[in-house]
């Protein structure tokens, strides 16, 4: 399944987002997450359907729970269009310097009400460790990145965000 990019979603007029748990989330939050995250505070969510099946199934198994469930939303990209956003389409050194910061804690910059782009998976994380103990240069995590499946996730940082979507479902 071909990945849709930030200015492929802004075209549209609505599209399916997904978010993977071990709980239906018909209302979302925004919780200060116990572990860093590459975009920040958010919920985060995907266009791809089995991005978020495996992530449903690592919380599931995290949090010894019985479910592993997939909320469907709604997005209206019209309204997407509004919002204060930031966006990267590819792993590039902005991509790897931003999420970082978030990883570490570090980030003070601007604060956006969605916030797109791949995902550094946990399995990639050494990559990232590596990358902020100077034992790679930038070059040369993100070649390495690109060999992983860099999935994309959108996330909701806002509560003025939170108009931008609405629940469908849940499997």
């Amino acid at each position: 399944m071909k990945q849709l990019n930030f200015r492929a979603i802004l075209s549209k007029k609505e599209i399916e987002l997904y978010h993977g748990s071990d709980v239906v989330v018909k209302e979302p939050k925004i919780i200060q997450p116990v572990r860093a995250l590459d975009f920040g505070s958010g919920f985060y969510t995907t266009t791809n359907i089995e991005q978020a099946k495996s992530f449903s199934k690592r919380v599931q198994e995290r949090n010894a729970s019985s479910n592993a469930i997939i909320s469907v939303y709604l997005l209206d990209c019209s309204l997407l269009a509004k919002m204060k956003y930031l966006y990267f389409d590819n792993a590039d050194k902005e991509w790897l310097d931003f999420v970082s910061a978030n990883r570490n804690g570090t980030y003070e910059g601007t604060k956006y009400d969605v916030i797109y782009g791949p995902v550094a998976n946990d399995t990639i994380f050494r990559t990232f460790i590596a990358y902020q103990n100077g034992i790679l240069n930038a070059e040369e995590t993100i070649k390495r990145l690109k060999i992983s499946n860099l999935y994309n996730q959108i996330v909701f940082a806002s509560e003025k965000s939170f108009e931008c979507f609405s629940y469908i479902k849940e499997f």
